[in-house]
């Protein structure tokens, strides 16, 4: 599977430009990677328009916290859980907010939480 439909690619790089130029700017994620046989989990908001290898969005690797960041995409697609499986796309997967309310939820569950609250 690839980690992005063509539409959701283009819409991460013009993310990435929009930061590029207005980095104060808080995207809703435009896709949910995880890993089906770990506890890995990635929403992404853009990718780096000079460095198309590198995308930002709320990481959690499994292990009690998830943090906003830059991750390497060759580093994503190489990954596999202990039963040998890829990285897939969640292609139900919507933002229901803004990436700084998925950031806010998850600081509090400690993992990344799709669901968020109400008033997010």
């Amino acid at each position: 599977m690839k980690l992005f439909t063509k539409a959701q690619y283009k819409k991460l790089l013009a993310n990435g430009r929009e930061s590029a130029a207005n980095p104060n700017t808080d995207h809703r994620p435009v896709v949910k990677l995880f890993t089906p046989d770990a506890a890995a989990t990635w929403l992404l908001t853009e990718i780096d328009p000079e460095d198309t290898n590198r995308a930002y969005g709320l990481c959690d690797l499994g292990m009690g916290y998830a943090e906003f960041g830059s991750v390497w995409l060759p580093e994503i697609m190489a990954l596999r859980g202990h039963l040998g499986l890829p990285v897939e796309r969640d292609r139900s997967f919507e933002a229901q907010g803004r990436i700084s309310a998925y950031i806010k939820a998850s600081q509090a569950e400690g993992r990344i939480v799709e669901q968020l609250p109400a008033m997010a």
